[in-house]
């Protein structure tokens, strides 16, 4: 009698449904994705003929945190010959600090001026991958020239491209990167960051351009400069990543006023920072504060060595991010026997050293994507 009274009872528990196991979420993982126009012209004019898709998608912060950044994902419609469609994690120059600043915004409005260089990618039936970065295009603020931030951001959005069911991409694909500018920095710290975050893509070969990797040497010298609002905007970008920088209250109430002001303005709003330097927004000397060192040497490139082919160039007339920048990370990656391929430009500014070097870049990662060696001339 007790027997049937106790099996009366533990029969409904066993019966019970067991209790789903919450699915684990990991970085590169795809939050949403919709389906999107993009454009080459202003008024939606001269739509790109390719399947699109806005993503919101899992990265990891500067300092291991998860969260959601968004990006754009192009996939051209005609059937890829050669075997895995190869993707590009496509890394975009400065294009501000608002959410309407974000490349997925400016792509969709035919406003965005690197499609030009995307574009080529393509052609060649390649697909690519636009990351917004962390805080550009969604509620927070955008951690700009958080390296470490940027470089993942890179890499998830390539993840999330192949685990993206409808794109038909596959997580063997042959991976290239390429950026310029702040595009440059994030390309190089994805190149540094890969065999540790995502060894699981087979990346070929990295393209980094007009690369800031020593951020208080490029700070310093657009101190006082008619780009003093590209180092103020990295100040704030800096401080949305780091917590323990509290910028805001290292200002006067001038810089407050001043960096408020700045904080959703986009790259060609910066201007009206030109000829201000980091004295007239603080009464403290912020560069050489140790927090603010503790960062900046966290957030330059050169430490880590990428275990993939770079292809690194720079204008030696680079009014905004000095040449000698760049010819330093060269040196430092040629030393710790990376196989780099340099190329000093003779375009006389940041911008031409973007059109001047852009579509070398895009041939140099293509022969990669092939499979071809590297010759390096370091």
């Amino acid at each position: 009698m007790r027997v049937s009274v106790l099996l009366s009872l533990l029969i409904p528990l066993i019966l019970l449904p067991t209790p789903a196991k919450a699915a684990s979420v990991t970085a590169g993982d795809v939050i949403s994705a919709q389906p999107t126009t993009v454009y080459l012209l202003p008024g939606k004019l001269l739509e790109v003929p390719v399947n699109a898709w806005h993503l919101l998608y899992r990265s990891t912060s500067a300092t291991g945190s998860l969260n959601a950044v968004s990006g754009t994902l192009l996939v051209p419609k005609a059937s890829y010959p050669l075997g895995r469609r190869p993707i590009i994690g496509y890394a975009v120059g400065t294009h501000g600090l608002g959410d309407q600043c974000a490349p997925s915004v400016s792509m969709r409005e035919g406003r965005e001026a690197e499609l030009a260089l995307v574009s080529l990618f393509l052609l060649k039936g390649f697909a690519v991958a636009i990351t917004d970065y962390e805080g550009l295009g969604t509620p927070s603020q955008h951690t700009y020239m958080a390296g470490i931030s940027q470089g993942q951001a890179v890499l998830d959005s390539v993840r999330a491209a192949t685990r993206l069911p409808a794109s038909g991409l596959s997580p063997s694909a042959p991976i290239g990167i390429m950026g310029y500018s702040q595009g440059g920095a994030s390309a190089a710290w994805a190149a540094q960051l890969q065999p540790t975050y995502a060894p699981e893509l087979r990346l070929r070969g990295v393209a980094a351009g007009g690369v800031p990797a020593d951020l208080k040497a490029v700070a310093e010298h657009l101190d006082g400069t008619a780009n003093f609002g590209l180092g103020a905007a990295a100040g704030v970008g800096l401080d949305a990543a780091y917590d323990e920088l509290d910028l805001f209250n290292d200002l006067n109430d001038r810089g407050k006023a001043l960096m408020a002001d700045a904080a959703d303005d986009c790259v060609g709003d910066l201007g009206k920072l030109a000829g201000l330097s980091f004295a007239d927004l603080s009464p403290i000397d912020l560069l050489n504060q140790p927090k603010w060192v503790a960062r900046l040497t966290e957030n330059r490139l050169g430490a880590r060595l990428p275990q993939v082919p770079m292809f690194l160039y720079h204008a030696r007339g680079d009014e905004t991010i000095p040449h000698a920048v760049g010819a330093t990370l060269r040196s430092e990656y040629c030393a710790g026997g990376v196989n780099t391929r340099w190329a000093s430009l003779s375009a006389g500014s940041h911008v031409l050293g973007a059109v001047e070097g852009g579509p070398l870049a895009i041939e140099w990662l293509a022969l990669r994507i092939y499979g071809l060696p590297a010759f390096g001339n370091c």
